[in-house]
């Protein structure tokens, strides 16, 4: 066995990428995995299976149940000792623009009209292409070291900025190609779309490859105080559906708003089931249960897809000074899942004016957002929400583990599901493409000089 020691006291540090590797004993939660070789496994209490990996240059050539596969021809045999893999995750709502801000705007006072404020004042500053870049650099080099596989951001798209932020997503994506998968979403409040700036943006949008989207609220307004919801939905999907561009909303962030009705009917009416994100949905969790039930029905018929971002709302909503909190802000998760809604868990803001945290690390949201939703007791296949079920809404072939994938794990110092969550995995060890790619995440110092 090999004996060079990594973070995690293994030899991953000597993998390359190259050759045949046998990853024996390897603990992986049974939502995360598939493969044809696993029946007559018995799973741990926490829903995990004990098996063998073969690794084959950059991708997972077999798998099968520990002590199954013979090691012959092994470059490197590794024995995991049961610790806990997983494929690398996805985050499929971030701002990677607004990121790491925090330390130089104005002060928010943690609600969501300061931090609009706050980061009006900022971008009107300093956000300059280069400057945009800088963070979107310190971003994607965070996430990777991580472990994080794919992103979808979305950027302030405002008359004056879109194409300084645009310009600096592309050359990002283009950077990044071969390490984290990136997608774009346009965001500004919806009214936007029935001025001339809208059709400008949605050919910038179609230009970059990117999505739809926005806020429902009016400029400067709040979440749902808008007259003219339909009407305005109608530009949205007609300027999409012209580009064939998906469409990704922030919606009802906040304790009053109801704009998912309208949403859903606007997405069956052009034909866009399956096609159309909407994040936060705070609102929903404070609606009596007879409405919430005709809501979820109606959010099943449409296909929409749901977006959880527990830490960030938790933070903003609900917050007033000298009182504590009554609610936490997050939509309900288990009853969406219940109507067969698909929902997943992302991080959002990081270190920006609308969430001073965060360092874009996507098992840290998702331990979080266990404790939050109450995903546990038992823990069933809530490890999806952070991997398979956002790959699916990105269409990306990334958070499953399985034979003719890439390589691209996670390797934790936690033999069960209690010790995945009570530790921040620290010592985790990262695999891409067969190869050993532990980095540590850059110093804040790098902020500073640029």
């Amino acid at each position: 066995m090999e004996t060079i020691p990594d973070r995690a006291g293994l030899a991953i540090r000597s993998l390359t990428g190259k050759g045949r590797v046998h990853l024996c004993n390897a603990r992986i939660p049974a939502a995360l995995m598939t493969a044809p070789r696993l029946e007559g496994g018995v799973s741990d209490r926490d829903g995990a299976l004990l098996v063998d990996l073969v690794l084959q240059d950059d991708a997972i050539a077999d798998i099968a149940l520990a002590g199954v596969l013979a090691v012959d021809g092994a470059v490197h045999v590794i024995d995991l000792a049961g610790r806990h893999v997983w494929p690398l995750l996805l985050d499929v709502h971030a701002h990677l623009d607004k990121g790491h801000m925090v330390d130089r705007a104005p002060d928010s006072g943690g609600t969501h009209a300061g931090a609009r404020a706050a980061t009006t004042a900022d971008r009107l500053t300093h956000w300059s292409r280069e400057d945009v870049a800088a963070r979107m650099e310190f971003g994607l080099e965070t996430a990777y070291a991580h472990g994080v596989a794919a992103i979808r951001t979305h950027l302030d798209s405002h008359e004056g900025q879109a194409h300084i932020t645009w310009a600096a997503y592309q050359k990002a994506a283009e950077r990044w190609s071969s390490r984290i998968a990136l997608q774009a979403v346009a965001l500004v409040p919806l009214d936007v779309y029935a001025s001339g700036h809208g059709r400008d943006l949605a050919d910038l949008v179609a230009d970059g490859n990117g999505l739809m989207g926005g806020v429902t609220r009016a400029s400067g307004g709040t979440h749902g105080g808008l007259d003219d919801m339909e009407g305005l939905l109608d530009i949205l999907f007609r300027l999409a559906s012209e580009r064939d561009l998906d469409i990704d909303l922030h919606v009802d962030e906040s304790a009053t708003g109801d704009s998912l009705p309208a949403i859903a009917r606007a997405t069956m009416r052009y034909g866009y089931e399956g096609r159309v994100t909407c994040g936060h949905c705070c609102s929903l969790a404070l609606l009596e249960e007879e409405t919430l039930a005709e809501r979820l029905a109606l959010l099943a018929q449409a296909g929409i897809n749901i977006v959880t971002l527990p830490t960030v709302n938790m933070y903003l909503q609900d917050r007033q000074q000298l009182r504590t909190p009554r609610w936490r802000g997050v939509t309900p998760v288990k009853e969406l899942r219940a109507a067969g809604i698909r929902v997943a868990v992302a991080g959002d803001n990081c270190r920006d004016t609308f969430y001073a945290y965060g360092d874009h690390d996507m098992l840290d949201t998702w331990r979080q957002a266990v404790k939050i939703l109450h995903l546990d007791h038992p823990h069933g296949d809530a490890a999806t929400l952070a991997a398979t079920v956002p790959a699916a809404m990105m269409g990306q072939e990334a958070g499953l583990i399985a034979v003719g994938r890439k390589a691209d794990l996670i390797i934790l110092n936690a033999w069960t599901m209690s010790q995945v969550l009570a530790r921040p995995q620290s010592d985790r060890s990262i695999i891409r493409r067969g190869a050993s790619a532990n980095v540590a995440p850059p110093s804040y110092q790098l902020l500073a000089q640029a």
